[in-house]
């Protein structure tokens, strides 16, 4: 297969998440892609542009919460990434709930939450990246498989430069290519 150079910029994909802070009292949801595991401990980043509404409240509080939504829901997801909530009240888009360990929103509509303590900021050009420990996770039930979370189950949406994307179905499993040759 012949490779083609192209641009220097990343394209994806990448799962589609909200992040949410609390600014000014208030519930404030981002869609954004850049969001990840860091390590095998329970810590994740996202990636905020320093201008952001959300990155305000995280700064405020030291806490963030990681939503990922399902397909289903790309229209609310879209304009959570659409609007500015320096420009719009976006605490009533989903229904929020709070977990004691940390001052930061969850939608209750996501199949899947984490509350993450800021543990660490990483200033990169204008954006920061803060590291999170989850101090708090949440599934909705019908979305498990032996207590974990089933990606065909919570049918996240993965975004790439052109368009939202879903996934359908499994197609291997995790670190099994050489199980039984060591």
């Amino acid at each position: 297969m012949k490779k083609t150079k192209i641009a220097n910029i990343p394209y994806g994909p990448y799962i589609a998440v909200l992040a949410g802070a609390t600014v000014d009292g208030k519930a404030n949801y981002a869609t954004l892609g850049a969001y990840g595991v860091v390590s095998q401990r329970p810590v994740l980043y996202i990636s905020l542009k320093n201008s952001h509404y959300t990155t305000k409240g995280v700064l405020e509080n030291g806490f963030f919460s990681v939503n990922i939504p399902s397909s289903e829901m790309i229209e609310k997801t879209d304009y959570c990434g659409t609007v500015s909530g320096h420009k719009v009240d976006k605490s009533e888009v989903f229904e929020s709930f709070y977990d004691e360990a940390g001052n930061a929103p969850m939608i209750k509509e996501c199949p899947v939450n984490y509350l993450c303590k800021v543990i660490d900021r990483i200033p990169i050009f204008d954006f920061t990246m803060f590291l999170g420990e989850i101090v708090a996770a949440y599934a909705n039930e019908d979305c498990l498989e032996n207590g974990r979370p089933n990606a065909l189950k919570v049918k996240p949406t993965m975004m790439m430069a052109f368009g939202y994307f879903d996934i359908h179905e499994r197609i291997g499993s995790i670190f099994q290519a050489c199980k039984g040759s060591e």
